[in-house]
């Protein structure tokens, strides 16, 4: 027996066949570009929550600074009144009761990243420093600081107060 083939159906199926590859592949095509445009949305979304985190954190941070640099004013009071030499000269257990509350508060402050500016014997830094008065002090370099007025403080490179210092300056020669 013989068959018979017929050469139009056999191009019809050669042409349904390629079409049906071609509309796979532009499918094909057409999915990766979904998986593609997905997985940078996924990976914005996942850049917004990061961006979110660091902003909320960074939020936290500067309520606290805040907060902390509001005790700064009391800290100093505290420790101005504590420096009284009457005061600190007595063994009262009061005194010795206040004392150990402005170590523990000096504690704190530290504890989240205040520290006090460094003066006496440094040089002026003006970013550091404000000079309130200047003296002539005997061995002592024009601009270094013999005396701090009041206390400054800073967290990390952020400079929360200014110390107020007296600095040594050049001694004037006497006219003759």
């Amino acid at each position: 027996m013989s068959k018979d083939k017929n050469p139009s159906a056999d191009a019809s199926a050669i042409t349904a066949d390629r079409q049906g590859k071609e509309e796979v592949e532009e499918l094909k095509i057409q999915c990766e570009e979904y998986k593609a445009g997905w997985m940078r949305a996924q990976a914005d979304y996942q850049n917004l929550q990061k961006e979110v985190e660091n902003r909320r954190s960074e939020w936290a941070r500067m309520s606290e600074a805040q907060i902390l640099e509001d005790f700064i004013p009391v800290y100093d009071h505290l420790k101005l009144a504590i420096s009284n030499k009457q005061l600190a000269s007595r063994s009262d257990p009061w005194v010795e009761g206040v004392k150990f509350v402005l170590k523990q508060f000096a504690g704190i402050l530290k504890n989240h990243g205040i520290e006090e500016i460094k003066t006496i014997g440094e040089m002026f830094n003006p970013e550091l420093h404000e000079a309130v008065g200047e003296e002539e002090v005997e061995g002592k370099e024009a601009g270094e600081i013999v005396r701090e007025v009041a206390s400054g403080y800073r967290i990390g490179n952020k400079v929360l107060k200014v110390a107020k210092v007296i600095l040594s300056k050049e001694k004037q020669l006497a006219d003759k």
